[in-house]
């Protein structure tokens, strides 16, 4: 039987699947790794921790392995969207990468909008910092000795790809998130790439999620235990990889994604920007294809964070909010800790509870940081119903996923059924495997990309969205008095 790999290059982790020929998991492992943040507002990654985390997971899945192993014929790349990896001209890396939560690039983007004034209808969003191109308009600016010795500027996972094939190619789901795709055209826009200081020469080349990008070098086909033959996919940016997972491939498809970041992804059969309402529209990563998206800097991350200053395991921190869950709790928390882009696009927004008094339980807390990023996601809702028809249900994809308790309170607050898919935590991984299938064995992309079954349905109850209602009136307001405090950091 043949088999197939989806590696997916996180921002706190890199995740594999080793998947059969039917798509059906065999196995997964994952490694966490941290990021660094020298400055307020700051957030980078060496491309090389990638790289290694990837190499160490694969080897541990080979040891588990042993039959299965030699029997994978082609590897699947996701990875998170919009880091600038700058390339000398022999692939090293000239300095650590500029991650998409970095908010650096604020004067920049400003910088990029006012040069490229169609940029919204060409790339499908105005510039806003956390998106490659403005990094590099940063990078020319602060650090031109290095922005000199550029040669190739990729994205994370195509890092992974250049160490696995020694090729410089990108697919154009991922290329959509650097503001130089003209996402109509699928291809580079030369008139973007001019406004910062680049030529297409120093971009790798554009190709299709599901076309095949090279195959493995033979030293790393030795190092890994796999044949030389092995062929890399084009791969997919995360939010297309978890579309394709899920089986989000057809108009009108939809899903909600608790990772790190969290977005709603809608899938449509033609391009069509709506920038004013800082929603997404870019290219898929399948032929003829394209997306909305409504994009939040702040997934599940603030649950992860109060988890780690609380030293308390995720499991009971839920355990307690779903024990003690009063839906009249006036305890409200924003869940800005890295700024926050759709619909406010502002990179210097910080977190805060409100309502804390001498009462307050820790439950309390961990049920407004649910509160607080659903309430977020029905800002991002909002968003996409200006240029959308409403959504008549949302799958969930993600980490996030697997709370019950969670997907129900999101539910409640969005009024949309919430759909559970079995597998639905593998996420962008199985999207990557998915395309790793399509490029080895050109089968039908219907038939590989189907959504998987549907482990629960999580209907809206009307009375406690009434009450969501009112509350996220009262969110909303807060985020606006705030809003005045939050200061400016620059280098």
């Amino acid at each position: 039987m043949t088999n197939y790999l989806g590696i997916d290059i996180g921002t706190s982790a890199v995740k594999v699947l080793l998947v059969d020929n039917r798509g059906q998991v065999l196995d997964s492992h994952s490694e966490s790794y941290g990021i660094d943040s020298p400055q307020p507002i700051w957030n980078e990654q060496n491309p090389n921790v990638w790289w290694n985390a990837t190499v160490r997971v694969l080897k541990t899945l080979q040891a588990r392995n042993e039959a299965a192993w030699p029997q994978v014929a082609a590897i699947g790349l996701s990875g998170q969207m919009h880091g600038a990896v700058c390339l000398d001209d022999q692939g090293q890396p000239l300095r650590p990468a500029i991650l998409w939560n970095d908010g650096r690039a604020f004067q920049e983007s400003a910088t990029l909008n006012h040069l490229c004034p169609n940029i919204g209808h060409i790339a499908g969003v105005p510039a806003m910092p956390g998106f490659t191109a403005p990094k590099l308009l940063w990078l020319h600016q602060h650090e031109p000795d290095l922005f000199r010795q550029i040669h190739k500027v990729i994205l994370p996972k195509d890092y992974v790809r250049l160490q696995l094939t020694g090729q410089y190619f990108t697919d154009v789901s991922d290329a959509a998130g650097t503001l130089w795709l003209d996402e109509a055209k699928r291809d580079w826009d030369d008139d973007i790439l001019q406004a910062c200081h680049l030529t297409r020469v120093q971009m790798p080349t554009l190709i299709e999620g599901n076309d095949n990008s090279g195959s493995l070098l033979e030293n790393v086909a030795k190092e890994l235990g796999l044949s030389s033959l092995v062929t890399v996919a084009g791969g997919a940016g995360d939010a297309s990889a978890g579309g394709i997972g899920i089986g989000a491939i057809n108009e009108g498809d939809a899903f909600l994604s608790l990772g790190t970041s969290g977005q709603i992804f809608v899938a449509k059969e033609q391009h069509l920007a709506n920038p004013d309402a800082y929603i997404h529209a870019f290219a898929h990563a399948l032929p003829n294809r394209w997306c909305h998206m409504a994009c939040l800097l702040n997934g599940a991350s603030p649950l992860q964070w109060f988890s780690s200053i609380t030293s308390t395991p995720i499991t009971t921190l839920l355990d307690e909010a779903e024990s003690d869950y009063d839906i009249e709790l006036s305890v409200y928390f924003l869940p800005y800790l890295t700024g926050e882009r759709t619909p406010h696009n502002n990179p210097f927004a910080t977190g805060s509870f409100q309502g804390v008094t001498g009462h307050t339980q820790r439950s309390d807390m961990t049920q407004a940081i649910l509160e607080g990023i659903a309430f977020s996601f029905r800002d991002c809702l909002q968003a996409l119903n200006q240029s959308d028809r409403p959504l008549t249900a949302l799958g969930a994809i993600g980490g996030g996923a697997k709370s019950a308790f969670w997907l129900q309170i999101l539910a409640d607050v969005l009024n949309v059924p919430i759909h559970k898919y079995q597998g639905a935590e593998t996420g962008p991984a199985m999207g990557a495997a998915r395309l790793a299938i399509l490029s080895h064995t050109q089968q039908d992309i219907k038939s590989v990309c189907a959504p998987p079954p549907v482990e629960a349905i999580y209907q809206p109850n009307s009375h406690r969205h009434d009450i969501y209602v009112n509350k996220h009136v009262h969110f909303s307001d807060l985020y606006q008095a705030l809003s005045p405090t939050y200061g400016h950091t620059s280098r």
